[in-house]
């Protein structure tokens, strides 16, 4: 079948773009704070842009969407618990963490905060904390990738290994250059386009319905398709909404958005950057549920796809139904914009914990600011290769990676960070604990068929059992020394 040619070439301008801008920060990034947390320097608008952009990734614009096309308002409950997950993460974390992760020796990563948090000499938690960077972010980004391969399928009818190396190629490009500067202000401006996208597609599918009604949506989804708390067996299972609503604990443990936290200039602009962002997240959450359910009236036919994997196309299916060829380009970049986003910031996160808490902490601890770069931006290489031998497989489910990978580091780092900033009595042991029963927790669940079978989202567990064992071991292990309970109130004090 013939390619397009205006699509190919909105999207030639839009990989354009995006390589410059790593081209153009390949020059800023002088030292390895530089390159992996931008020297602090990050202002309200790019940090909360970046940091929404990079959470949501392709399962915005394909999951979701997908979700609420076949099962209507009842698939909300995941978007809710992601909204809620957001404010809080905004409200409990940001401000403090910019402030630990200061006083805390200037600690660049999550892995050195933790280890510095504790004033230990000993590496051990920053070498659990990169495997288990290092393996879930490998899952997380062969989501990312596998997006970019489903929207080059089907927009230029490339085979799946063909579209899968080209969309890697670009994101392994700037983020090698870049680093983390690239990496936010490419975010930033990908953050624009999909909020722009989401929320012009469904408004034209409305517009080009005739007929459009609620009555006329129930026809063709059933009597509880747009009911919160019913789906088409009639309710919705209190497991169901609860599995929900549990992706927003996810939050308080995903490096490559507390990563922006630590960047941003002073903390003080925190409250502004919350603003925007849950802005940005209400609205895109709620026009992606709008996607499936109004793109369902606009097909007109529930049997349209034959399940909700297929049906992650259905953004796609309205863009190119619905607008000409250059404009449909430009807002099917907004695919390639989440998975751009959500790549380039894990693979920076990943190659932060190889090198300054692998490679330096353990092999080369003098080793120069230079060294530690090139280190990095190997790591990026290996890291995204060993993610596209994952992403290899074209029936991998986009929700399905990001589920489990969410649920591993939600798990292993949700309730450390959270103890860390909130609990004085909190031990370095503790957190070892946790983040290896979290971690663990999260795979037995996810496949051992009896556990996985309960429906329960295996975040729930894996964050429950792993602060009950944080809490655990801390009161049974001695109290943190004097030093480290007044680096723990300094924190708290300081104005930064």
């Amino acid at each position: 079948m013939q390619i397009d040619t205006s699509i190919l070439i909105a999207f030639i301008l839009y990989f354009g773009a995006m390589l410059a801008i790593g081209i153009y920060f390949y020059r800023k990034s002088k030292n390895i704070s530089d390159y992996f947390l931008g020297g602090r320097q990050l202002g309200s608008w790019v940090t909360a842009l970046s940091a929404q952009a990079s959470d949501m990734s392709g399962w915005l614009l394909l999951g979701l969407p997908a979700a609420a096309f076949w099962s209507g308002l009842s698939a909300a409950w995941i978007a809710i618990g992601l909204g809620i997950g957001t404010y809080l993460n905004w409200k409990l974390v940001a401000v403090r963490l910019r402030k630990f992760t200061y006083v805390a020796d200037d600690s660049i990563t999550i892995p050195q905060y933790l280890q510095n948090r504790f004033m230990s000499k000993s590496t051990a938690i920053r070498s659990v904390c990169a495997v288990i960077i290092f393996v879930f972010f490998l899952v997380y980004t062969a989501s990312a990738f596998s997006t970019g391969a489903k929207l080059f399928q089907y927009v230029f009818h490339f085979d799946y290994v063909t579209a899968l190396t080209i969309g890697s190629i670009v994101i392994i490009a700037y983020t090698f250059l870049g680093g983390f500067l690239a990496a936010c202000w490419t975010d930033f401006i990908q953050g624009m386009l999909m909020f722009a996208a989401l929320v012009i597609v469904p408004i034209a599918a409305a517009f080009n319905t005739p007929g459009l009604s609620s009555d006329f949506i129930v026809s063709l989804g059933g009597d509880n398709f747009l009911n919160l708390f019913a789906d088409a067996s009639g309710k919705v299972a209190l497991v169901t909404i609860i599995s929900g609503l549990v992706w927003g604990l996810g939050y308080f443990g995903m490096p490559h958005i507390l990563v922006r936290f630590m960047a941003i200039k002073d903390s003080a602009m925190i409250k502004k950057s919350r603003i925007i962002a849950m802005i940005w997240v209400v609205i895109t959450l709620v026009a992606a549920v709008c996607v499936g359910v109004i793109g369902l009236a606009f097909l007109g036919n529930h049997g349209y796809y034959t399940d909700a994997g297929a049906a992650e196309v259905i953004f796609m299916d309205l863009v190119t139904r619905l607008f000409p060829g250059f404009i449909a380009g430009v807002l099917l970049s907004a695919i390639l914009a989440a998975a751009m986003s959500t790549a380039d910031s894990q693979l920076l996160v990943a190659a932060s914990a190889v090198s300054n808490d692998f490679y330096k902490a353990l092999f080369r601890r003098n080793a120069s600011n230079k060294e530690l770069m090139w280190v990095s931006r190997a790591a990026v290489m290996i890291i995204a290769v060993v993610a596209y031998l994952l992403a290899l497989d074209p029936n991998s489910s986009v929700m399905g990676l990001v589920s489990y990978a969410w649920a591993g580091f939600g798990s292993s780092f949700g309730p450390v960070i959270l103890l860390s900033l909130f609990w004085k009595r909190l031990t370095m042991k503790g957190c070892v604990a946790g983040m290896v029963v979290g971690g663990l927790t999260v795979v037995l669940w996810e496949n051992i068929p009896a556990l996985a079978a309960t429906g329960l989202y295996s975040l729930a567990p894996g964050f429950v059992i792993a602060l009950a064992v944080i809490v655990i071991v801390s009161l049974t292990d001695k109290e943190p020394s004097r030093e480290v309970q007044e680096l723990f109130d300094r924190a708290r004090s300081v104005n930064i």
